[in-house]
């Protein structure tokens, strides 16, 4: 059967997204190439959530086009995820390159799209046998898509849909096979995963799922960690949730984007500095040491100085262990596209580079708070270095891909392996153990 080469750009639920396209190949008997050379046809998975990142995927999939040296009709590139969905039937006059346009809510069909850009008689496979691929030792999974927020500045609503919640039987099912195949870490996603269950009925919610997910991992020694939890979602049920049940990490991420009760109520979203403050207060108090991620967006349009100036003190004296940092970037069908007093694009990279460096400033004293520390750590990769073979792994208080990692330079492991490690010394956001 021909090959595929697999690209894939933008976020972990992008990741998750064509990691479901690759086993869904795979079981119709479709191999796998690392390069175009090797490939019969190219599967790019998009992501339009910023202009940038579009423009991004649209020039790598020009550049794979230029890549495919007989013609791209001869290597058919798919082109698959947010680009299409956002921009849709525009894309095939200006993407001659491109042999077909997947939408995210078309993805399960991509065994069809892929037979038929090739020449190949149609088939269909069982979508319930082609769950997931396996490959490392954490795998994301998606508990929901598509959001109901509306905030000024984003198009994920209008990119995926409205918000609706997967069942938890698949999700289950999800995680048992990875679980199985030898996976020590489940990371949930969703663009809220705050309010899964929300739209299912029977009063299920987050808590109730991941102390569902915590029992189907328990048996393999497996960890738990969610994603993306919105203010609002903090329940006293998830807090217990996340303090009580060990299987669930107490790695909160929450991204407020603002402080500021003005600049928030303008994006759409609710809640202000003191709410906020009391939010992180109650955590702390509530689960002991804890572990905060959150997001910060600057320059959105409006956003004065002295405003942007309290987000900056806000991030400061809440000590976040970990703050990712975002420029305003104007989306076409946005609210905020439309709205006046737009921040120049100076200040915007000005303001986004003096937030970066507070959250590094307080993210490298987080991470050295730890050296001393006994921890797990679940082995990602063995590198070779100058110095020799080189243990590569996050443990509890790390996100896999986002975070930083423990780096041990002596003793035998394997990936997927769980190792006890002493933390010794940090770099950054980089940590340094020894084998116990």
């Amino acid at each position: 059967m021909p090959n595929c080469l697999y690209v894939t750009l933008g976020c972990a639920k992008n990741e998750v997204d064509t990691d479901r396209m690759r086993a869904l190949l795979n079981e119709a008997g479709y191999g796998e190439s690392e390069d175009v050379a090797g490939a019969d046809v190219v599967l790019v998975n998009t992501c339009s959530f910023l202009a940038s990142a579009t423009s991004e995927s649209i020039d790598a999939t020009l550049d794979l086009a230029d890549e495919v040296k007989s013609g791209v009709r001869e290597k058919p590139i798919v082109m698959c995820g947010c680009v299409p969905s956002r921009y849709g039937d525009q894309l095939v006059h200006e993407l001659p390159e491109v042999s077909a346009l997947v939408r995210t809510d078309e993805e399960d069909d991509i065994v069809s799209v892929v037979d038929r850009v090739l020449g190949l008689e149609s088939r269909r496979v069982d979508e319930g046998g082609a769950l997931r691929t396996i490959e490392g030792a954490s795998a994301y999974v998606k508990i929901s898509d598509g959001c109901d927020r509306f905030c000024a500045f984003c198009a994920i609503p209008y990119i995926r849909g409205r918000y609706f919640s997967r069942p938890e039987d698949q999700i289950l099912r999800e995680v048992h096979v990875l679980m199985e195949g030898g996976v020590k870490e489940v990371v949930l996603i969703g663009q809220d995963t705050g309010i899964w269950g929300s739209d299912l009925g029977g009063g299920r919610t987050l808590a109730w799922l991941l102390r569902r997910v915590a029992q189907e991992v328990r048996p393999y020694g497996g960890w738990v960690r969610v994603l993306y939890l919105q203010p609002e979602g903090m329940t006293d049920e998830l807090i217990s949730v996340l303090r009580d049940v060990p299987e669930v990490l107490p790695y909160i991420d929450i991204p407020i984007q603002h402080c500021c009760e003005r600049v928030l109520a303008s994006m759409g979203r609710s809640g202000s500095e003191d709410e906020l403050r009391e939010l992180f207060a109650r955590l702390r108090e509530q689960i002991p040491g804890m572990v905060l991620r959150t997001t910060g967006l600057v320059g959105f349009p409006g956003e004065t100085e002295e405003e942007f100036q309290r987000l900056l003190d806000f991030v400061q004296e809440e000590e976040f262990d970990y703050t990712s940092v975002f420029s305003y970037s104007r989306e076409d069908g946005t609210k905020a596209a439309k709205l006046p007093n737009q921040v120049s694009e100076e200040d915007k990279l000005d303001r986004a580079q003096r937030l970066l460096d507070v959250a590094e400033q307080l993210g490298f004293a987080a991470t050295a708070k730890h050296v001393g520390e006994e921890a797990d750590v679940i082995i990602d990769g063995v590198e070779e270095s100058d110095d020799g073979v080189e243990l590569v792994g996050h443990t509890w208080f790390q996100a896999p891909d986002c975070d930083g990692a423990v780096h041990i330079r002596t003793g035998e492991a394997g990936v997927g392996d769980v190792v006890r490690v002493r933390l010794v010394d940090s770099f950054c956001y980089e940590l340094e153990g020894e084998l116990v």
